[in-house]
């Protein structure tokens, strides 16, 4: 299991993870969420997607709805989404400084704070 060092300001470092399987929704039919929660103030952000979207149709929804209001994030923590594991997102993470750190297998607490988040999603 991966040490997390604790943030120092907020968005500093984010947890991500989705939720699949929701039944189509709105105007465009959005079947998935994003969930992206901050550590250091556990505040989460909810986007509306798809869940066979592509991993540059997901980097371009974190651009516009999440980094041009929180800005860059040192340290992402995620499972091993092939979105996030792709050539796509090596190079994003190169260009911007970021670390991509993954949950292993097994062990969700590694990604506790969004596991937490989909848990209270799922019961409202």
């Amino acid at each position: 299991m991966i040490k997390i060092q604790e943030p120092s300001r907020p968005w500093e470092i984010i947890h991500m993870d989705w939720v699949t399987g929701l039944l189509p929704g709105g105007d465009r039919s959005y079947n998935a969420c994003l969930v992206i929660v901050d550590r250091f103030g556990k505040t989460p952000i909810f986007l509306p997607c798809h869940k066979d979207d592509t991993a540059m149709n997901t980097a371009l929804l974190i651009w516009n709805r999440v980094v041009s209001w929180t800005g860059i994030f040192t340290n992402i923590i995620s499972d091993r989404d092939p979105k996030f594991t792709s050539a796509l997102w090596e190079n994003l993470h190169q260009l911007f400084g970021t670390k991509l750190s993954f949950s292993t297998a097994y062990h969700p607490q590694t990604d506790g704070l969004a596991e937490r988040m989909i848990q209270t999603l799922e019961d409202m």
